[in-house]
């Protein structure tokens, strides 16, 4: 009996053993704690923001005056060096004076045959008048002495005038620049005979001050008004604006100006209308018919919200950023952007409200609900001397869309048609290049994924697509060129592989 309980004791263990095992076995080992991404932070603050509205623009001179002769005879020589700046009443040119001087003298020796006559006239009266009311000579007598006397002093007067035309005549052999500025290329060559048919030489164009024309855009009006109705955009007292000139260089012109001009009714062809600025050009820098961008400052958006471009990601569906929630975890946020605000980044219309955290670097490696270790974004210090992509008030976003190195158009995966988006950057591009008369070209990009064949089909129709909005919009045909697609490594989830270029042709 005793041995039967013993067997069941050590059965009893065994298998109590054996479950300890087989629990022990079916326990997963703890899994580590997720790691945390590193990314830097910046929290949402809504404030006024000082707004810089940017225009392609064109220099003009505020006075570009045609040199011409106004008497006909050879010229002899130019006296100024060609493209030179001239002093105000500076000898241009020089024409063949002794046929003018030879008219001098003959004027000359005409009016003192004249004089010499209304001289016997007058004295021939002064005796004929005691004569006639003596009784002496008759009235007829008299009145042919009076009316000798007139018509000789009528034609002295008649010879001065002709004397002084003659002697006007002589000096304008001599050609002078009637302001200061810069000269042009002489455009009659010396030992030409001038007559009113060929008579324009040379122009001089006043630099300063300079005009600074550049155009707005129906469209661009209606959207500023439509801000500035909402509440959106608050303009400056009176609308002057201040309006600093950026050369192609990038470097900002020492002088300001103000807008002193506003074409009252649209062009016809572009639907645009010119506004014109006048600023100083004391040095001569900027010349006449050079390319500028125009900045006008003094617009604030009141309570608005900015964030740095890169905080911004764009997919298929829209823009979005990566904001932080209180247990470190990022969510993604369907963002609407508005306007580009230069070295500041991006207006944000709507998506997101002061006092949320949102990543500004790292956004790339982030999932939905990832735990992120944050630290403060540091904004990079501007250099003054230098303006990068302004704030278009008058645009919708799009950084590339107000260069003059033109823009860049994203479409969704397998999609060759422009989205709403795609259409407001090339109105927007389109608007920015209305006033420039160089080419523009059109590259379009297909990945290497898949059939090439299809998507080099597929990039060529994005690029049609972009060109015909373009033409809509505005641009001539003949100035915009199509290449040839690109290929990039990627597939048609990457936005690289799902672009079309615009840019200016060198």
């Amino acid at each position: 009996m005793s041995a039967c309980v013993s067997l069941v004791i050590r059965r009893s263990s065994v298998l109590v053993c054996a479950i300890l095992v087989v629990a022990a076995c079916s326990k997963e080992p703890p899994k580590p704690p997720p790691a945390q991404l590193d990314v830097t932070t910046m929290t949402v603050v809504a404030r006024d923001v000082p707004v810089t509205a940017e225009y392609v623009a064109q220099t003009q001179s505020s006075q570009a005056v045609n040199i011409q002769a106004r008497v006909s005879g050879f010229l002899d020589k130019r006296v100024y060096r060609e493209g030179a700046e001239v002093r105000n009443g500076q000898i241009l040119f020089q024409m063949d004076q002794k046929p003018f001087q030879a008219q001098v003298a003959a004027q000359q020796a005409a009016l003192q045959r004249n004089q010499a006559a209304f001289e016997v006239a007058k004295q021939n009266l002064a005796r004929t008048k005691p004569l006639a009311e003596a009784n002496a000579l008759s009235q007829k007598d008299l009145d042919d002495a009076q009316g000798q006397y007139e018509q000789s002093a009528a034609a002295v007067e008649q010879s001065k005038a002709q004397l002084l035309e003659a002697q006007l005549n002589l000096s304008y052999t001599t050609i002078r620049s009637p302001v200061g500025g810069v000269s042009s290329y002489a455009a009659i060559a010396d030992g030409t005979y001038l007559s009113p048919q060929n008579s324009q030489l040379t122009t001089v164009s006043v630099l300063t001050p300079m005009w600074i024309n550049f155009s707005i855009s129906e469209n661009e009006m209606g959207r500023i008004r439509n801000d500035v109705r909402n509440g959106q955009l608050k303009l400056p007292e009176g609308g002057q604006f201040i309006v600093q000139i950026q050369l192609v260089d990038g470097n900002l012109f020492p002088y300001s100006g103000r807008i002193t001009f506003a074409d009252p009714s649209y062009s016809s062809q572009t639907g645009t209308f010119l506004l014109r600025a006048t600023v100083d050009n004391p040095t001569g820098q900027l010349r006449p018919n050079q390319y500028v961008r125009a900045h006008l400052t003094g617009a604030v958006r009141p309570n608005a919200i900015v964030v740095p471009q890169r905080a911004v990601q764009q997919s298929a569906k829209g823009h979005f950023v990566w904001v932080i929630n209180k247990q470190n975890q990022v969510e993604l946020r369907p963002v609407v952007v508005g306007d580009w605000q230069g070295d500041s980044g991006w207006f944000i219309g709507s998506g997101l409200a002061a006092g949320e955290q949102v990543v500004v670097d790292g956004g790339l490696r982030l999932t939905q609900g990832a735990t992120v270790k944050a630290t403060p974004y540091v904004a990079p210090k501007i250099d003054p001397s230098r303006v990068a992509s302004a704030d278009n008030v008058a645009t919708a976003a799009q950084p590339a869309a107000a260069s003059m190195q033109g823009a860049v158009v994203y479409f969704a995966a397998g999609d060759a048609a422009l989205d709403a988006q795609a259409i407001t950057t090339v109105r927007s591009t389109a608007a920015a290049m209305m006033g420039i008369g160089t080419s523009m070209t059109i590259t379009a990009y297909a990945d290497r994924t898949g059939t090439k064949d299809a998507n080099v089909e597929i990039a060529k129709q994005r690029a049609a697509a972009v060109r015909n909005a373009l033409i809509g919009a505005g641009i001539a045909s003949e100035r915009i060129r199509l290449k040839p697609p690109v290929d990039v490594t990627g597939g048609g989830s990457d936005d690289k592989a799902r672009r079309v270029d615009i840019s200016m042709a060198q």
